[in-house]
């Protein structure tokens, strides 16, 4: 649980309709908070500026920002509740969704098979009548359920409310060394991580890590011929009550590489959210979902904060400790597993990738499935 001074402080940000974020990073027990201190809308120009970012699925819309310098930060130890489990909660499905979305995969699917590209990621957004739409509760839910996602509420009054918990790092950025990885494939936790996947969902996830490498390399041009870099091999991973396959890739940069932006440009959307090749998916999507993405399928996260950290950690040697190493570092993830609250209304957002091997039935409930884990720290 989160402290009761935490949580009052995010309270009477919200109440005052003044810009906030709270999260927590994976696999840690520290929430930090930040709450500008003013409602002045910032955005990021070129990804060259500190502070925490929230970017939109189509790149060419605006980026925001919730700037480092203008900002109170809170941060506490969050200890899980005992009281984590909460039930699935089943809606009355929307046949007239179902249909559309049905549709929607099978004409993704026969674009696959004219090779206008070989997979395309397929969502819909799904709207939620509620009267318990508060936000500190749900990310506190968030927080129980999901323990090693990235979990977050982003707040801007000019912008509007989102929450989640997604299991996909975009970019890990520590002074020269970078962290990506290749998520994809997705089937519900019976208790066992050992588990088979089809040739459809490791092909999927191929196509993701095969896109992340060539891009990488294009966006590095000659710098990375003489850097080494480490691609993993396929694994189970959990996240929440859902497994993934995942691919580590890491990259040393050149000394001296600053530019985050070809970087970003390069990896997002990835294939995990659109699809490839990119730019032909991406206008598919755009063309055929029936609604705007907005940040569903971005990505958010720290950007350029520096860290600083002492040379020795035996706090005896005073004289040592006075020099410490620092590295600019950026931390961000795609935003995926999230909601939008907008009055007594919450939007959800699900979807999967679409191969020329998918069952659009079967992809229909695979969505439906990924709504009802989310409903539930709703109600």
């Amino acid at each position: 649980m989160l402290s009761d001074h935490f949580f009052e402080q995010l309270k009477a940000q919200w109440d005052l309709q003044l810009p906030f974020v709270a999260y927590k990073k994976p696999d840690t027990s520290t929430v930090k908070g930040w709450l500008q201190k003013d409602d002045a809308l910032h955005c990021s120009r070129d990804f060259t500026e500190s502070g925490f970012v929230f970017a939109p699925f189509d790149s060419q819309r605006e980026s925001f920002l919730i700037p480092f310098e203008n900002t109170a930060l809170l941060t506490h130890n969050f200890v899980a509740s005992d009281s984590a489990e909460y039930a699935i909660v089943v809606t009355p499905m929307n046949t007239d969704q179902r249909e559309f979305h049905v549709n929607l995969v099978q004409k993704g699917i026969a674009a696959i098979k004219q090779d206008q590209f070989k997979k395309v990621v397929l969502s819909r957004r799904e709207t939620v009548e509620t009267t318990h739409a508060d936000p500190i509760p749900i990310f506190e839910r968030l927080l129980n359920t999901y323990p090693t996602a990235f979990v977050y509420c982003w707040y801007h009054p000019k912008v509007g409310l989102w929450l989640g918990a997604t299991p996909e790092t975009l970019v890990k950025i520590r002074g020269n060394r970078l962290n990506t990885m290749a998520l994809a494939g997705t089937q519900p936790f019976k208790g066992e991580t050992d588990v088979i996947w089809k040739d459809k969902e490791r092909e999927e996830q191929q196509i993701v890590t095969d896109f992340i490498v060539a891009q990488l390399r294009n966006s590095m041009g000659d710098a990375t011929s003489n850097l080494k870099m480490e691609v993993s091999s396929q694994h189970t991973v959990r996240a929440g009550n859902l497994l993934h396959l995942k691919t580590d890739i890491a990259l040393q940069l050149a000394p001296g590489t600053k530019a985050l932006k070809p970087i970003l440009e390069a990896l997002h959307p990835t294939p995990a959210v659109c699809g490839f090749p990119k730019d032909k998916a991406k206008d598919f999507i755009i063309a055929n979902e029936g609604y705007p993405r907005e940040f569903y399928a971005g990505f958010l996260g720290e950007l350029n904060l520096k860290e600083t950290k002492t040379r020795n950690t035996n706090r005896r040697n005073v004289e040592n400790n006075a020099y410490g190493v620092s590295k600019v570092v950026s931390n961000l993830y795609v935003n995926l597993r999230c909601m939008q609250l907008k009055d007594s209304k919450v939007n959800l957002y699900v979807g999967g990738g679409i191969t020329k091997d998918s069952d659009p039935v079967s992809e229909w409930e695979e969505t439906v499935h990924k709504s009802q884990i989310i409903k539930r720290v709703i109600f």
